[in-house]
């Protein structure tokens, strides 16, 4: 089991955690917005998180629900409501918009830099055969851009269009192009992609633990991996390919990943599973998922 975190991110910077919410530091504007996970004491006092924050997260009561909790921003400084970070890994090199939605989201997960160095690595790995990534769940496209930067071909999926249109934005950006954007509910593209015979390099998955398709259809974590992970196991190339699943999920082991990776592609090598987490700067270690990663022979 491995635990990993991003290392030498000049624009991103945990800086404490406690009390169910956490002080990030994302460029040069400080946040602090609420942690599920953070059940531990602050480090700062009260006093000190006001002193550095530009902006708090102020929940909304009665509003937290399956799909997300709700509320708003209290600025406590000037700070404008989109800015951008940039984010660097050997020859990858990505600019991505960050916003303050009204979930308490501002547009990246900063965990998932480890997995978008794996995604780069396995590409460049095997850049004479570079073929084409399916990233599901997609979200603003941290891991497209990771995978288009190594060259390869990429379908992006996720059901809201405000959110892809997002994830374009951060395409250009970063001055990449050509990845393909679907807006669609993500069990039912791959269905679809299964019954068409199409086939995949490298297959993403960052599933939510509920969520919403376009048309209203509901995704249950627990209910509907199993099947999503047959499905995959389907489309991903017999070699020179590779699958990387991240789930947050309170509850969800990474025994849990690996378990759903290893039962649906039997002939998987190489892989790796474990957590996820942000060290913050009083070595506080926060939680952020897990993962599983598998790689097929080149046979």
């Amino acid at each position: 089991m491995e635990l990993l975190t991003p290392a030498h991110w000049k624009d991103y910077e945990l800086l404490d955690s406690g009390g169910f919410e956490k002080l990030e530091r994302f460029g040069e504007y400080i946040l602090a917005r609420p942690e599920p996970q953070a059940c531990w004491d602050k480090s700062m006092d009260a006093g000190e998180w006001k002193r550095r924050a530009h902006v708090v997260f102020v929940r909304e009561k009665g509003t937290a629900d399956k799909e997300g909790e709700k509320g708003r921003w209290q600025f406590i400084k000037k700070m404008p409501e989109q800015w951008y970070v940039t984010y660097q890994y050997k020859s990858m090199q990505l600019r991505m918009r960050l916003g303050l939605t009204s979930f308490k989201h501002v547009g990246i997960f900063p965990e998932q830099a480890e997995n978008w160095n794996y995604i780069y690595d396995q590409l460049v790995a095997h850049k004479g055969t570079a073929g084409r990534v399916l990233n599901l769940f997609a979200y603003t496209g941290g891991a497209s851009l990771a995978a288009r930067a190594a060259g390869a071909e990429v379908v992006h999926v996720d059901s809201v269009k405000p959110v892809v249109s997002w994830a374009h934005e951060n395409m250009d950006a970063s001055n990449l192009s050509d990845i393909r954007w679907v807006v669609e509910d993500a069990l039912k593209f791959v269905q679809r992609e299964v019954k068409r015979g199409n086939h995949y390099q490298g297959i993403l998955l960052d599933p939510p633990a509920y969520g919403r398709g376009p048309e209203g259809q509901k995704w249950i974590l627990e209910d509907n991996i199993n099947e999503m992970m047959h499905l995959c196991a389907q489309l991903l190339e017999p070699a020179h390919s590779f699958i990387l699943l991240n789930l947050y999920s309170m509850g969800f082991s990474s025994l849990v990943a690996e378990n759903l990776v290893r039962s649906m592609i039997p002939d998987i090598k190489h892989t790796s599973f474990g957590e996820l987490y942000l060290q913050d700067s009083y070595a506080k270690k926060l939680p952020l998922g897990v993962f599983c990663r598998g790689e097929k022979n080149d046979e």
